[in-house]
């Protein structure tokens, strides 16, 4: 649950840039939006569709949004991060939905600042948050192996809060 200083919804700062998208995430391009000349560093995380959770066999990865409610939560983690660093010039939070394969990317987030410790300090701050609060479903799709041998099929949708790795 987000909590905003006013009932106004937040906005972003002009420096800033977030995004729902079914396009595919370019690293280059979510580091470029945070890079900036009074930075001394740029920490950036990107998250993967990995081949297995929990030994089952990924196939692939099927996200849902509520767009507009997740972008606040995006906005809201920005303003915490200037409250507890004021030092960041930049926050940039991506998150891809639809279907995605084994090693395509799902979300990156990336924080410029001054120095680095307060920048790891905030991309980790960003992407656990997100991950806690953000309206984003996801589908896992299995293949698995029956007792005779053939591919069994199996999906199953769970909140990303409820993801612990």
């Amino acid at each position: 649950m987000i909590t905003t200083k006013s009932a106004i919804p937040l906005k972003p700062r002009v420096e800033d840039s977030f995004g729902i998208t079914l396009a595919p995430l370019s690293v280059e391009e979510i580091y470029s939006k945070a890079d900036n000349p009074a930075n001394g560093a740029v920490v950036l995380m990107s998250g993967m569709v990995r081949n297995q959770t929990d030994g089952k066999s990924v196939v692939a990865l099927e996200y849902q949004a509520y767009e507009p409610m997740a972008l606040q939560v995006f906005y809201q983690i920005a303003d915490d991060i200037r409250d507890q660093w004021p030092d960041v010039n930049r926050v940039v939070i991506y998150h891809r939905i639809g279907r995605l394969l084994v090693g395509e990317i799902s979300v990156v987030v990336a924080v410029g600042c001054p120095h680095r410790g307060e920048a790891f300090a905030a991309c980790e701050y960003a992407i656990d948050t997100l991950k806690h609060n953000a309206p984003i479903w996801k589908k896992e799709h299995y293949s698995l192996l029956g007792e005779d041998g053939s591919l069994i099929a199996e999906s199953s949708w769970v909140s990303i809060k409820n993801c612990n790795h």
